[in-house]
């Protein structure tokens, strides 16, 4: 089996890809950066260099294969320009869905997000929950166009199963993409004591093993055109850190910033970077992505894919000792 894994050299690209060549898999990455020197060396790995948003490079990376894990995307906070989200969440994902045509793809597994569900409001969000109008980032508005784009093609034959992942964390590039892990190695080392809130926001965590799993059982066992949330469990900010406390044992006392203040700052951060071009700490949407309660349930995919959840304090441990394994390496 041939499988191409666009955005393969990210955070969860590569732990796929590694997957993928466990198994057996003849696999080829498409991805932006030059993986050829950070990702293993192995007979049955093709590397291509190249853009989604490049019809040429998409053509070449995909030929020759049966299916497609597309994760390529911009999934960062903020960009110099809104339309980059579009461009290439949307414009890019086109250019996969073609080509996938083209080539006769029998099953391509697209990457969406769990906020393209919409927030939580006293219940568990799942597939069937009936999103607000209201798009608090333009990645989340972009993220949704694309779902919409995707089920476009299903009508026009191609299978395509929608992935929607929730917050990642565990081993792997402590990049944008792995910010949470960040966050937990920051508070183990006594450098990140900030709640924004009360604290009582609830969102949903999904350790990358079992993402990865879900992958790959959604391009086995999903259903074309289908959303399935591949997330983990749900907990509030301060349940988060109590847990991280009592895995590192270590106990910091937290700072909750007031959510006005925490509004008030990210507006600040959105003025300073409109003129200094300069990255922002925070966005607005993103503060108020955070002061927002994002459960959800994970039962459709259990119970289709055959999906399971490592326990969330399971996970946290296994991220430390990773942790540690990589500090003592370098």
């Amino acid at each position: 089996m041939n499988t191409l894994v666009t955005g393969g050299n990210g955070f969860i690209g590569r732990r796929l890809v590694s997957e993928l060549l466990r198994r057996g898999e003849q696999v080829h990455v498409l991805d932006l950066a030059d993986s050829s020197t950070s990702m293993q060396n192995s007979e049955r790995l093709k590397i291509f260099s190249g853009s989604i948003l490049n019809a040429v490079d998409v053509d070449r990376a995909m030929q020759g294969c049966d299916r497609v894990y597309h994760l390529a995307g911009y999934a960062r906070n903020w960009a110099p320009d809104e339309q980059t989200f579009f461009d290439v969440n949307v414009g890019g994902t086109k250019q996969v869905l073609e080509s996938a045509m083209k080539n006769n793809i029998k099953t391509v597994v697209h990457t969406s997000s769990n906020v393209t569900l919409g927030p939580s409001n006293g219940t568990e969000v799942d597939e069937l929950t009936q999103r607000p109008n209201e798009f608090l980032t333009p990645y989340e508005k972009s993220k949704y166009l694309s779902e919409c784009l995707v089920r476009n093609y299903v009508t026009r034959g191609l299978d395509v199963v929608i992935v929607n992942p929730s917050r990642v964390f565990g081993p792997g590039p402590l990049t944008e993409s792995n910010s949470v892990t960040k966050m937990m190695a920051w508070y183990r080392e006594g450098k990140w004591r900030l709640l924004l809130g009360d604290g009582r926001m609830v969102g949903n965590y999904v350790y990358i093993n079992d993402l990865v799993a879900g992958y790959i059982r959604a391009m086995d066992y999903g259903r074309p055109g289908q959303n399935y949330i591949l997330g983990g469990e749900n907990v509030s900010f301060n349940d988060f850190f109590r847990l991280l406390s009592e895995v590192t044992k270590r106990r910091y006392r937290m700072l909750h910033l007031p959510s006005t203040l925490a509004v008030a700052f990210s507006e600040f951060e959105a003025l300073r970077s409109k003129y200094t071009r300069h990255y922002p700490l925070i966005t607005c949407g993103w503060a108020r992505t955070f002061l927002t309660n994002w459960a959800n349930s994970c039962d459709k995919a259990r119970r289709e894919l055959g999906y399971v959840i490592t326990p969330l304090r399971e996970a946290m441990r296994e991220t430390f000792e990773w942790l540690d394994q990589t500090a003592n390496a370098v």
